[in-house]
């Protein structure tokens, strides 16, 4: 099939363009690069099945595919706070643009949502069926309002032009090609630790989020595409082990053997306090759950970071 993946040269969207390729489709990369990298599709240039356009999906887009991937939109703090009104313009805008082309192909299309839908979760772990407690004029709202409206128009055009969508709910995912200077916990830590700097934990350390390795994540993309039309989702796709931020960071150091600090910052506004999938129904209609412990995901993030750091090569 011809496949376009929107922000294809992002973390998550570098690996999926990459295993579309493997399983043997035509796959269309388009990005703005502002949070993306060529660095992450380099390798990818030589495949002739292999294209990459420089397009922001808050205009719209002609071109002709089999399936849409919509990924478009910074996804850490540091980023989407960056230009927080572009973010809800790449969410929304963005959305009703993806929308339209797959309902003028009558492509099948997938929407990368996130676990911040659910906001600060007075329920513990969450599920699908919970509707979240969302602060809509916060720090983080252009993120997690953004992603709440692209949701709401997804099921409007489903409901209203029968266009066959997938919607999955991303909790925490790590793995090589994050940007190191995201800002997000576990590419914080690592490159912290391999500096021998201080890492750096905001509050106490006593919030709790799970951890999914890209690969893991990748076949949950993959596995909902392919599934019956029916099913739309939202489902939740993540690791359901949970950890303590401090304890992560014990980890890190441990797993490099660094010699760095800990040190207590103030948490910031609207931090989630919990976060942990209840991925029941990924595993009942899907049959998937992660399969990569922490350990060996951090491993393989570490030697990514390391050969990073050891070379010039980081923006």
């Amino acid at each position: 099939m011809r496949v376009l993946v929107t922000g294809g040269a992002g973390f998550l969207g570098s690996h999926l363009c990459e295993r579309l390729l493997n399983e043997g489709h035509d796959v269309l990369c388009v990005d703005n690069f502002f949070t993306g990298s060529k660095r992450n599709i380099a390798h990818l240039m030589n495949n002739p099945y292999f294209e990459v356009m420089r397009h922001d999906v808050t205009f719209p887009l002609y071109v002709e595919v089999d399936q849409i991937y919509n990924l478009a939109c910074p996804a850490s703090p540091v980023h989407y706070q960056h230009d927080p009104v572009q973010t809800t313009k790449t969410s929304v805008h963005g959305a009703i643009n993806m929308l339209g082309l797959a309902k003028r192909l009558k492509a099948r299309i997938f929407q990368a949502s996130t676990s911040e839908v659910y906001g600060d979760p007075e329920v513990h772990p969450q599920p699908e069926s919970y509707w979240g407690k969302v602060n809509p004029i916060g720090i983080r709202s252009c993120y997690d309002e953004g992603k709440r409206c692209a949701e709401t128009l997804f099921f409007d055009y489903y409901r209203q032009h029968n266009l066959s969508i997938k919607i999955a709910r991303i909790f925490n995912t790590y793995g090589p090609r994050m940007h190191p200077n995201d800002g997000r916990v576990v590419s914080n830590f690592v490159v912290q630790a391999l500096k021998g700097e201080d890492i750096t934990i905001y509050g106490e350390g006593l919030q709790t989020r799970s951890f999914c390795y890209v690969d893991d994540l990748i076949e949950g993309f993959l596995r909902l595409m392919k599934s019956e039309k029916e099913i739309t989702g939202p489902i939740n796709l993540g690791n359901p082990g949970e950890f303590t931020i401090r304890e992560l960071a014990e980890r890190v150091i441990g797993l490099t053997g660094s010699k760095s600090n800990l040190v207590f910052r103030a948490l910031p506004q609207d931090d989630p306090k919990q976060r942990q999938p209840d991925i029941k129904i990924a595993r009942e209609t899907l049959g998937w759950e992660p399969l990569i412990a922490l350990d060996e995901g951090l491993n393989k993030t570490i030697r990514y970071f390391d050969e990073l750091l050891s070379s010039s090569n980081v923006d």
